[in-house]
């Protein structure tokens, strides 16, 4: 994103994420089963459960519900066994997206991803046409303001790959995967709480869209966003809001 509008479309994103909060809890669950069935039940010992866990819990998920779909992906329990599947295509402009998924039916969701493409302006692509222009990473934006000195010294001291201060005063840091957690963990004891914390496909180079075109690339994002086996969409598209 562009420096003078990277805070911007990130409150911007946000407050579409929370008008959808009904589905959250939907997506979160999937996230738990996948990474217990995958890396075993014990938090201890699966970054990814972790993770999630810290999802459901801002998600204001009980811990019983959520130990309850730990065991189903462990198979304490009986339960839906789900896979991963990753999308990519091309949106208005050509801006390029990526959707992860997790479904009992692929059938079902390629065909659903693919009308929300078709329908709405974008293209489904094929598998890697896309998705060098991403960067899998950690990624913590922090609000303007923030010292970019002190986070600077902390960040670097506690293991990121960079650390990037946008026009607006957002300062963004970005780790490598298995490094997020520690290097969030330690800004967060020497005082520094983000605003955006996740593991991310972070965009290369930016398309900015602006009016009608702006307004269709948001509009197909949302339907996207809104099928049911979708989990997560990234995209290049800086909008004007």
């Amino acid at each position: 994103m562009a420096g003078h509008s990277k805070w911007a479309n990130i409150q911007h994103r946000k407050g579409r994420q929370d008008e959808k909060r009904g589905k959250v809890w939907t997506r979160v669950i999937r996230e738990i089963m996948v990474a217990a069935r995958q890396g075993g039940g014990d938090p201890g010992m699966n970054p990814r459960l972790r993770l999630a866990i810290e999802k459901c819990k801002a998600a204001n998920m009980p811990a019983d519900t959520i130990k309850r779909n730990i065991d189903k992906a462990t198979g304490a329990l009986e339960g839906v066994s789900y896979e991963e599947i990753r999308y990519e295509g091309y949106g208005i402009g050509g801006a390029a997206i990526i959707v992860d998924t997790m479904t009992d039916n692929r059938v079902r969701t390629v065909a659903e991803v693919r009308h929300a493409f078709s329908k709405y302006g974008g293209n489904l692509g094929t598998e890697g046409s896309v998705a060098f222009q991403f960067k899998h990473c950690g990624q913590l934006i922090f609000a303007p303001g923030t010292s970019e000195d002190q986070m600077m010294e902390a960040a670097l001291d506690a293991g990121a790959d960079d650390v990037i201060t946008g026009e607006d005063g957002s300062i963004e840091v970005l780790t490598p995967p298995t490094e997020f957690e520690a290097v969030k963990n330690a800004l967060e004891k020497v005082g520094f709480k983000a605003e955006v914390a996740e593991v991310t496909m972070r965009a290369g180079t930016p398309i900015e869209l602006t009016g009608d075109d702006a307004a269709r690339m948001q509009k197909l994002l949302d339907v996207i966003e809104d099928l049911d086996d979708v989990q997560e969409v990234y995209h290049n598209a800086e909008l004007d809001a």
